[in-house]
């Protein structure tokens, strides 16, 4: 390959990267930000307990409708077109919540602002992995949650730069900073090949090839991946299907879907929603300032962010079921921890303060190297190629209900019977997902897409690892 080729490839590589990193970022603030506003938002709009999980939840809602859509928009106006109409609406809805002046504004505008959170958390990782080169496709799939992370990092330090000024309205506000830089960005990024050769029977092979040209460097190149592509399309238009709930619930296919839906539920039920979201709320309940919580938040965001590296790292050499065990150990043990530290009854000071914030760190760690990765890499894996897409679907929608429902409840649940017994119960979640992984999850490391359809095609059992 020659240098000129090289120059002109590398440029055009990394502006695909930075955009879809771009996208992952944006979910991760705006899914963020809202655990230091909403310590502030009550100073010019007042918020009951379920007011305050309806503006928390009201995004995630909007997120379960961006992600049910996206599927078919995606093949209907293509991969770029609708990251570009993502983030116009990440825009709009940022631009409206913080500028919101009463609850309805609120949840109104963070449901808009939803929709791009879901159309984002589909289409980005999509766009990612057809336009990279095979050698890395693989693991831009669990680099998307790190993005994720990177995001929420991100937010709770701009919840922690307002948070002298109490400006909650800027801490929502910037959001559309990188709102726009994606929207304007993307529009200059190529179309997806795969999307160009599976939609547009005129002229799209062609147009497939340009785009090759462009990332790979040499027509040689260029030329073999398309026609991986194009038998990649005719293989999948021959075995898939669309699919019926009844499809799902069908004897071949009822273990695997119980077994998604179990993991989606798992992944929202063991509490980390309410770290996410309300840390800085459960940390001013026992004795930090406002300040003093959402500076230790950016701590728990940084947790977040870099425990999910060796996640990444660990889960095609320990394998997707041990990290799952061990990662439902250490959040099992934090969330006791908590419960027991919140039930005794200790005064306010720093033993509290001190071994809250302790377990806190140690269940968001946990999560990190397990439960956040492993999700997005083993739903697709789980179902056989003719009703993947529309299997994974149905599954990451349900995700983002469990979510809303976590989310919307815990002001009220946290108000009604305080933080212990609420650990208390993520405590006995946390204890039965690991039952989970232990006795009904497949391992799937190192085995071939085929591979592992033929073992789960039949009702077997997972063997302990």
């Amino acid at each position: 390959m020659s240098s000129g080729a090289q120059t002109a490839k590398r440029p055009s590589q990394w502006a695909i990267w930075f955009f879809g990193a771009l996208g992952g970022i944006l979910w991760g603030y705006d899914t963020g930000v809202i655990s230091g506003a909403i310590l502030f938002i009550p100073d010019d709009i007042p918020l009951s307990s379920l007011e305050q999980g309806t503006v928390v939840s009201g995004l995630l809602v909007g997120a379960m409708l961006g992600a049910g859509v996206s599927g078919k928009l995606a093949d209907t106006l293509g991969r770029r077109l609708l990251i570009l109409l993502g983030g116009i609406v990440f825009v709009i809805g940022t631009l409206g919540a913080a500028l919101g002046v009463n609850v309805a504004m609120l949840v109104g505008f963070r449901f808009v602002m939803g929709v791009g959170v879901g159309i984002v958390s589909v289409v980005v990782p999509m766009y990612l992995s057809e336009l990279a080169p095979a050698r890395i496709r693989g693991r831009l799939t669990s680099l998307m949650q790190l993005l994720v992370t990177v995001g929420i990092f991100l937010a709770y330090v701009t919840d922690f730069a307002f948070a002298e000024s109490r400006d909650w309205r800027w801490m929502i506000g910037l959001g559309v900073i990188p709102a726009v830089v994606l929207a304007i960005g993307i529009y200059t990024q190529p179309e997806s090949p795969r999307w160009l050769v599976a939609q547009k029977p005129d002229g799209g092979e062609e147009d497939a090839r340009v785009v090759l040209e462009r990332l790979r460097g040499t027509p040689e190149a260029a030329e073999a991946e398309l026609s991986e592509i194009r038998e990649s399309v005719r293989v999948e238009r021959e075995n898939t299907e669309k699919v019926a709930i009844g499809t799902l619930f069908s004897p071949r296919l009822r273990r695997l879907t119980l077994i998604g839906m179990l993991l989606v539920f798992f992944q929202n039920f063991v509490g980390i929603n309410t770290i996410i979201y309300y840390a800085p709320t459960l940390l001013t309940d026992v004795g930090f300032g406002a300040t003093g919580a959402i500076g230790a938040n950016v701590g728990i965001g940084a947790v977040n962010m870099l425990m999910t590296l060796p996640g990444m790292w660990l889960i095609d050499r320990a394998g997707r079921r041990p990290l799952l065990r061990w990662g439902a150990v250490g959040m099992c043990v934090a969330m006791i921890v908590l419960a027991v530290t919140n039930l005794v009854g200790l005064e306010q000071g720093p033993l509290l303060l001190g071994l809250t914030l302790a377990g806190i760190v140690v269940y968001i760690a946990s999560f990190s190297i397990s439960w956040g990765p492993v999700q997005w890499v083993l739903l697709p894996e789980l179902f056989p190629l003719r009703v993947r897409a529309g299997a994974v679907a149905f599954c990451v929608t349900f995700n983002w209900l469990f979510n809303m429902t976590v989310a919307l409840l815990f002001p009220s649940l946290l108000e009604a019977f305080g933080a212990g017994w609420n650990f208390l119960f993520f405590a006995m979640t946390t204890a039965a997902a690991y039952i989970y992984a232990t006795r009904l999850l497949p391992e799937t490391k190192g085995r071939s897409l085929e591979e592992i359809e033929r073992s789960l095609a039949q009702p077997v059992t997972a063997k302990p690892a």
